[in-house]
């Protein structure tokens, strides 16, 4: 018992303390080999410490020193003893922590040098535990909605190099795309039939959009170059100088006239649409920018960078509010959720959804594992990703559920690994999926009106399905 008392009390029961505070019962106590005061061996007497004021102890995690908890009256030996019976040993080490020197420089000889997790405190003999030590049931997966299956129903060729970005115009009449071809064509979307071809980049087109408030479509590329196309005449009216290498992606603001552009120089630049003067760089990622959206409400910017990170801007200040550092690769498509205030991310380890304003992360969708290129989504909650290795996988966005995964064959005469998807998007009536893919074509996807919940019935298992958390 001697023993026991002196490893597991011995911080507690020799804890210095001035003389002047010091009140005896009985003969001075003596002193051991390692400077701390043996407690009484008489066990009648009492030794108590009377601790007032500021004292370099502190008397517990997150106590004050108030008129009740200012003095503290140390046990007696026999106090102790039975204490020490009473206690398991978990709970006299967590004690003996709590009140010891700070630093915890000095250890008894022989104490054992596990410790135990704070909050792991077990009582009344271990019938009642902790909320720490709970076993917490895994969280399940919600019942999600049922969404017909799309299908491949048009293929449309006539690009000569991998065709790299893809969007359609605001009346659904025709959607344009980009391709390594250094070209920039105009398509029927009723008839897949080409309508325009637009040349005058020198290099690969990365990124095309078509403005809502203008008859303009801008184009960015491989050149450094950011153009704007009058529509009314089929030529370029503008030039956006100062990107210092490849531009990877643009986009517009939906309620000012305001463009968007990221690039290879690890910055994103605001335009003014109609002077062409650079309102602000948004500088902070540290390697290539993929990927920039817009929205009205804050935050107006969202990049993502091949630093892993993303980044949401205050467009006003031209500087971050904030960073999100959960991804582990490099993340190259972002896409905004035309509804709710929400917002996802692709990369290589995950797929990861995310709450504005502050960009509080929901859930993950795991199972693309693949360099995901390209992201979009509908109002009726169906999210597309597409892979560089050609696949590409349907999402219900608010339970996460892989519904569908489609890799479609590549034209004829391409080789198996031009497989890769680099963009998607919905036209206006979310209707039909449009694909631009490395095998020189774009696809064109619809819902199966054949199918039913029965015909395609949901896989739904809620004991097994867990989603992955931080």
């Amino acid at each position: 018992m001697a023993i026991k008392l002196r490893n597991e009390y011995g911080p507690v029961l020799h804890m210095p303390t001035s003389k002047e505070n010091l009140k005896e019962k009985g003969p001075q106590n003596a002193t051991d080999s390692y400077g701390h005061k043996q407690y009484p061996a008489n066990q009648g007497q009492e030794v108590e410490y009377l601790v007032t004021g500021t004292h370099p102890y502190p008397p517990g995690p997150g106590v004050a020193l108030t008129a009740d908890t200012k003095i503290q009256r140390m046990p007696s030996e026999s106090a102790a003893q039975s204490l020490a019976v009473a206690l398991p040993t978990s709970q006299a080490r967590v004690d003996a922590n709590r009140t010891a020197p700070a630093g915890g420089e000095y250890r008894h000889p022989g104490a054992s040098d596990r410790s135990q997790p704070a909050g792991a405190v077990v009582m009344d003999g271990g019938n009642a535990k902790n909320s720490a030590l709970m076993a917490k049931k895994a969280p399940t997966m919600p019942k999600p909605q049922w969404h017909p299956p799309w299908k491949l129903y048009r293929v449309i060729s006539g690009h000569l190099g991998w065709v790299r970005c893809i969007a359609v115009e605001p009346g659904n009449q025709w959607f344009v795309t980009g391709s390594a071809d250094r070209t920039i064509k105009i398509w029927d979307l009723a008839s897949g039939k080409l309508k325009l071809s637009l040349t005058g980049h020198i290099s690969t087109v990365r990124g095309v959009i078509v403005s809502t408030r203008s008859p303009y479509l801008f184009s960015c590329g491989e050149d450094k170059q950011v153009k704007c196309w009058d529509l009314e005449y089929n030529k370029v009216i503008r030039h956006y100088h100062g990107h210092l290498s490849a531009v990877y992606g643009l986009d517009l603001h939906p309620t000012i006239d305001v463009l968007v552009t990221c690039s290879r120089d690890s910055t994103a630049r605001i335009w003014d649409v109609r002077t062409k003067a650079s309102v602000h760089t948004l500088s902070g990622h540290t390697n290539a920018v993929a990927t920039v959206r817009c929205q009205a409400a804050e935050p107006q910017i969202i990049t993502g960078s091949h630093d892993t990170t993303i980044r949401l801007w205050d467009l006003v200040a031209g500087k971050t509010r904030v960073t999100l550092t959960n991804h582990k690769k490099s993340v190259r498509a972002v896409v905004l959720h035309p509804r709710h205030y929400t917002f996802a991310s692709g990369s290589p380890d995950n797929i990861k959804q995310w709450k504005f304003p502050d960009g509080s992360f929901i859930q993950n969708l795991s199972g693309h594992n693949a360099i995901i290129n390209t992201l979009t989504v509908n109002s009726d909650g169906v999210l597309v990703s597409g892979a560089d290795n050609g696949t590409m996988h349907l999402w219900d966005w608010r339970t996460g559920y892989n519904f569908q995964r489609v890799h479609a064959a590549v034209q004829p005469g391409s080789l198996d690994s031009e497989s890769g998807i680099f963009a998607c998007a919905f036209d206006q009536s979310e209707s039909r999926l449009l694909t631009a893919e490395a095998d020189k074509t774009i696809k064109v996807y619809r819902e199966d009106d054949t199918a039913t919940e029965e015909t395609h019935p949901v896989s739904w298992k809620p004991e097994i399905i867990k989603r992955k958390r931080f």
